[in-house]
């Protein structure tokens, strides 16, 4: 199988990046779930595993500190696009994100980001309303207590990769 390349594009600061550095771990056309180092050293963040989500709009990560420690499930609102040519998945960040603390505190931040992004015109109305629409939906399985299926697809090849 030719290799599946992903980028992520930020409109926040404006910038587009490889992760060539993130392993792939499993790829199907619902997810795709990767195992990575932060890419700009952080005092905490260190490692991670991400799943993305394509159709349902987010990306899952679940973020370890230096020690190994769970620091929080973080979770980012997208969108993608796939070059079929090259096998190349561009997931924009659509600015909401959710994190999910290990005590089960929810807290949604980066709402200024998007008000931002919609008033200097980096996000188009459609883009305002599928972040929105993300948002509450992924909010709703959170709060339904249905949110640990959307961490078993990375708990089982956490599991499978130590």
């Amino acid at each position: 199988m030719e290799t599946i390349r992903l980028y992520r594009k930020r409109m926040i600061p404006n910038e587009c990046i490889p992760l060539d550095d993130d392993i792939i771990l499993h790829a199907d056309n619902e997810v795709i779930i990767t195992k990575w180092h932060t890419i700009r050293p952080k005092k905490t963040l260190h490692h991670g595993y991400s799943c993305y989500f394509m159709e349902r709009g987010y990306k899952v990560s679940k973020f370890y500190d230096h020690e190994n420690n769970l620091i929080s499930w973080y979770c980012d609102i997208i969108e993608y696009e796939y070059l079929e040519k090259e096998n190349t998945y561009i997931f924009t960040d659509l600015l909401v994100d959710v994190i999910v603390y290990p005590d089960g505190f929810v807290r949604v931040v980066d709402l200024d980001e998007l008000a931002d992004a919609v008033r200097d015109g980096l996000l188009s109305p459609e883009q305002l309303q599928r972040a929105l629409r993300r948002t509450d939906k992924l909010l709703s399985v959170i709060y339904k207590g249905a949110f640990g299926k959307l961490q078993k697809y990375i708990e089982d090849y956490e599991e499978k990769d130590t």
